[in-house]
C-alpha cells in the first residue's frame, strides 16, 4: 500500500512539473515557398516533449493534419530540447532534432546524415 501512495505521489507531481512546460502550446511554422505554413500543438507526452499538426493554412492538401511532428523530445530544462525526431512533411523526412525557446520564437532544427534544416517558428497561443 505504501508503494501504491509512494507511485502516485510521484505520477501527481510529475503531472504538475508537465502542465508548467513552457514549449506546451500552438505554434505556426515558417511559410513555404508556396506561402503555407503549419499550426502544431506542443505537449508533453509522457517523460517527453511531443507535437502534433493541428491546422494547414495556404494549401489544399491537409492529409498532415492529425500527425505527430515532433516526438521524444526531451527538456533539458533551460529552454533547449534534443533528443527527439522531427518529420517534416514537405519532403517525407524523419531528421534526429533539437529545438531552443526563447520568449515566443521556437528555433527548430534537424538532421539526417550531413544534411541540416531548420526553422523558427512562431506561438500563436
Amino acid at each position: 500500500m505504501k508503494h501504491l501512495i509512494a507511485a502516485a505521489c510521484v505520477a501527481i507531481a510529475s503531472a504538475g512539473m508537465a502542465f508548467a512546460e513552457p514549449v506546451a502550446g500552438t505554434w505556426k511554422t515558417e511559410a513555404s515557398d508556396e506561402g503555407a505554413f503549419l499550426h502544431v500543438a506542443i505537449a508533453p507526452c509522457g517523460a517527453n516533449i511531443c507535437g502534433t499538426i493541428t491546422k494547414v493554412v495556404g494549401s489544399d492538401d491537409t492529409s498532415s493534419v492529425g500527425k505527430a511532428i515532433i516526438w521524444d523530445m526531451q527538456s533539458k530544462g533551460d529552454g533547449s530540447y534534443s533528443g527527439g525526431k522531427i518529420w517534416a512533411p514537405d519532403v517525407d523526412k524523419t531528421y534526429r532534432s533539437k529545438m531552443s525557446l526563447n520568449g515566443n520564437a521556437l528555433k527548430v532544427s534537424g538532421c539526417v546524415g550531413p544534411i541540416c534544416r531548420g526553422q523558427t517558428w512562431t506561438r500563436i497561443n
